[in-house]
């Protein structure tokens, strides 16, 4: 009895082990993904072991299910044993409501959950449709990817490539050899490209050029562009290229097509291939549209016509390009270049510094502002305002107006001076050769005899004086009839007398290279003088002069 009733025990013992395996196999199968794929409907099963040993031969209305995914066909083999199943004509792939497979061949592997989808497939996930003729889609980490070819199409645009990966829950596309992006409004072009399919943003991560319709063109290594509000930030030094020859490049540009904006940030550069202009800095605004732009924070504008380049800072470069109105006018339209604050202008030939300068390309003059000095050699210039007139690239003449003086330095520290109301100096081979001063004009000169020794001071006051030079030192001097002066012998006159009261001698603030134009020495206080307006006329005859000198001059340029 007791041996029986032990056995009785034993048995119910493993009848209950039996019973909690079942149970806790039964939940794990409940809870895991069901990994058999299962034959729903065919119209004809059948089998052929010597030719496809272990397939059911289906056909008619095939349609398979594993998991959340359905496939349907016009036949298929299926392979229980492997859990697989190679499907043939009208192959369509279903997963959930937004993702839908097309092609003439499917092989799907119910293990490793990957489908392979062959010949004229099509991959439609909501907006975006993939067309290409091999494509595998991963169900474990839901991705689809083609390797011979293929296109990508959005509501926005269409995306070809050699290599391409999708996913679908993240949208997020990528492209290799061969990227090339088709959009109503511009092309792109690159060897690897990262995309999303919703927001339409493309992600640049190699040399990517980005064309809109022949007009403007961008090259980018690195950066992000927004295909729909074409809004882009380029990294990288990246290059916007114009067909008008401008270009914009810097380290980092915000780049608004719509607006026709844009914002350049850190070693910029704002490039002009027609008037041979570059503007450089750390910060930049442009404006496509309105056909203007600023630069600023260590700003530099460079003139590469010549070969002698001539450069010029200040706090602030404006520069537009302006509609010509003008019946003399070349162009239909010219470029204006406006510097602020802290002008400083450096050449091998020429130097200069204002607080504002004015250029522009249809006159091909330079216009300086509050207190402007320009030097050439050993000689300064300086009046109220002064224009520069260039001729061929090579400055023709200055003309100073108001509380105009010139100043030549000579040896021993004595200098020739001479003011007036206006100033023309006139330049041949970069050097001045003619000095004309008009109303109220005076003079102080130190003649020199044959060995270049100083032989005393002359003083004159006169309504007009004209000045010729040669090898830069004074040749003769005309003056008008109505003219007193004398000569003195050095040491019959007293040093404060040689300078006359407009006088100042400003060679500290003069730049010597391109580097000095970013410093800021302190400006030189002019003296208190009376105000010499090319307003307040002598007589209305210095007034007939001056009008006559500069229609002589403008039929010259012309």
């Amino acid at each position: 009895m007791r041996r029986s009733k032990c056995k009785h025990i034993i048995f119910l013992f493993f009848l209950l082990l039996t019973v909690a395996n079942n149970i806790v196999s039964q939940t794990a199968n409940t809870a895991a993904p069901q990994k058999m794929v299962f034959l729903e409907h065919s119209k004809t099963l059948s089998f052929d072991q010597k030719r496809l040993p272990d397939a059911q031969i289906l056909k008619g209305d095939v349609r398979f299910r594993h998991d959340s995914a359905l496939m349907f066909c016009d036949s298929a083999y299926f392979y229980e044993k492997s859990n697989s199943v190679t499907a043939f004509g009208h192959v369509r792939f279903e997963q959930g409501d937004t993702l839908h497979g097309y092609g003439d061949r499917l092989y799907y592997d119910g293990n490793t959950r990957l489908a392979r989808l062959c010949q004229n497939v099509k991959l439609i996930h909501k907006t975006t449709t993939l067309t290409t003729d091999s494509l595998n889609y991963d169900r474990q980490q839901d991705k689809a990817y083609y390797f011979t070819g293929g296109v990508i199409r959005d509501s926005v645009n269409s995306l070809e490539s050699v290599w391409g990966e999708y996913n679908p829950p993240t949208s997020l596309a990528v492209f290799k050899y061969k990227v090339h992006l088709q959009n109503p409004s511009f092309t792109l072009d690159a060897d690897t490209l990262k995309y999303n399919t919703q927001t339409h943003i493309a992600f640049l991560v190699c040399p990517t050029e980005i064309v809109y319709n022949d007009e403007t063109m961008i090259h980018s290594t690195d950066g992000w562009y927004n295909t729909e509000l074409q809004q882009s930030m380029l990294l990288q030094r990246s290059v916007i290229q114009h067909t008008d020859g401008k270009f914009l490049i810097g380290d980092t540009i915000f780049y608004d097509r719509f607006k026709g904006r844009g914002q350049l940030f850190s070693h910029i550069e704002v490039r002009d291939t027609v008037q041979h202009l570059s503007l450089y800095g750390n910060y930049g605004e442009m404006w496509d549209r309105e056909k203007r732009g600023f630069v600023t924070d260590s700003a530099l504008v460079e003139d590469w016509s010549k070969p002698e380049h001539t450069y010029a800072h200040a706090d602030s470069l404006c520069f537009e390009e302006l509609p010509c109105l003008d019946s003399t006018c070349h162009d239909t339209v010219f470029q204006q270049l406006r510097a602020f604050r802290n002008v400083r202008g450096w050449s091998l030939d020429y130097q200069l510094v204002c607080d504002s300068l004015t250029y522009n390309s249809r006159d091909s003059l330079i216009q300086l502002h509050q207190n402007p000095i320009c030097w050439s050699q050993d000689q300064q210039i300086s009046a109220d305002t002064i224009t520069l007139y260039f001729r061929d690239g090579a400055m023709d003449y200055a003309h100073g107006v108001g509380n105009a003086i010139g100043i030549k330095q000579e040896k021993d520290n004595h200098y020739n001076q001479l003011t007036g109301k206006e100033m023309f100096a006139y330049i041949r081979d970069n050097e001045i050769k003619q000095v004309d001063v008009i109303g109220n004009a005076e003079t102080v000169f130190f003649p020199l005899d044959d060995d270049k020794d100083i032989i005393g001071v002359n003083k004159t006051q006169s309504s007009k004086v004209q000045i010729f030079l040669k090898d830069r030192q004074i040749d003769h001097i005309l003056f008008t009839t109505a003219t007193t002066g004398t000569m003195y012998p050095l040491d019959q006159i007293a040093k404060k007398e040689t300078f006359l009261p407009m006088f100042f001698w400003a060679e500290q603030e003069r730049p010597t290279s391109v580097d000095d134009l970013f410093l800021t020495p302190q400006r030189t206080t002019r003296p208190k003088t009376t105000v010499l307006s090319a307003s307040d006329d002598d007589d209305e005859k210095d007034k007939k002069t001056t009008d006559k000198q500069k229609t002589k001059r403008n039929k010259k340029r012309k």
